[in-house]
């Protein structure tokens, strides 16, 4: 479980109430859900317009990588290239299947696969590039959901703001009603950004590093690949990787092991 995800939600929810409270407000004026069933329940209609049923259930499961702490195996991973490039340096191209079985990284050893039986490295780059690609694009497509609920959402906030002040001009002579029929209206304009802002952009933007750091380690993956495919040194292919193992802030880590 990630606990600074679900912390965050939690406390910017809580947040939201304290600060209703210190001002002297009612906490029940926040719970409308006759404006909750505008906001939410227009935006996901909206939202099946826009998509398919199937993209927005795919998109739902993926919720669980926002809140689920997964163990970055990167290091792993360029672990094995190196090992690998340095056991192809000394048996040949060919010795490599012997230790596919043993890669932790079901890409790198496709691409291992590939490289062993293609004895070509453009055509072996054009087919992973392109596997990368389509991984990528279907990996976002769960990111762009939750952005277009993000813009959804505080439009239809607006418009439950002002059916409920069509409501409230209904009855201006009881001036009491009209008072709570305004805050009461606004509570779904609160409700559209609040969603917006602190749950579905949010979400989106989680997802879309997410799948960056994805794609990132098969980038590097794939130029492994290619480097040992082409018989590069092994010491020239692990300075490559390095330069990854900088960008996640682990170039000490990954040096102490050289």
């Amino acid at each position: 479980m990630n606990f600074t995800s679900l912390f965050a939600l939690l406390l910017g929810v809580a947040l939201i109430f304290i600060s209703q409270k210190f001002d002297g407000g009612s906490l029940s004026m926040l719970i409308q859900p006759a404006a909750m069933c505008i906001v939410l329940g227009g935006s996901l209609c909206a939202a099946l317009l826009n998509f398919n049923v199937q993209t927005l259930l795919n998109s739902i499961k993926s919720l669980s990588e926002v809140f689920e702490k997964k163990h970055d195996n990167s290091a792993k991973v360029i672990d094995e290239i190196v090992q690998i490039a340095y056991f192809a340096r000394r048996n040949g191209l060919l010795a490599v299947q012997e230790v596919l079985l043993k890669v932790s990284e079901p890409f790198f050893a496709r691409g291992m696969q590939l490289a062993i039986d293609v004895d070509n490295p453009s055509l072996v780059y054009d087919i992973l590039s392109a596997e990368i690609s389509y991984e990528e694009e279907e990996e976002l497509i769960s990111s762009r959901v939750f952005e277009t609920l993000g813009g959804y959402t505080p439009t239809f906030g607006v418009i439950g703001a002002v059916m409920g002040l069509i409501r409230v001009m209904q009855d201006l002579e009881n001036l009491d009603a009209v008072g709570i029929g305004i805050a009461t209206a606004f509570v779904a304009t609160l409700y559209g950004v609040g969603f917006a802002n602190l749950i579905f952009l949010p979400i989106a933007g989680n997802l879309k590093q997410k799948t960056r750091e994805k794609i990132l380690l098969k980038e590097v993956i794939l130029q492994g690949i290619l480097s040992i495919q082409m018989q590069e040194n092994p010491a020239i292919i692990e300075e490559k990787l390095i330069s990854y193992m900088r960008f996640h802030n682990k170039s000490s880590r990954f040096e102490a092991k050289r």
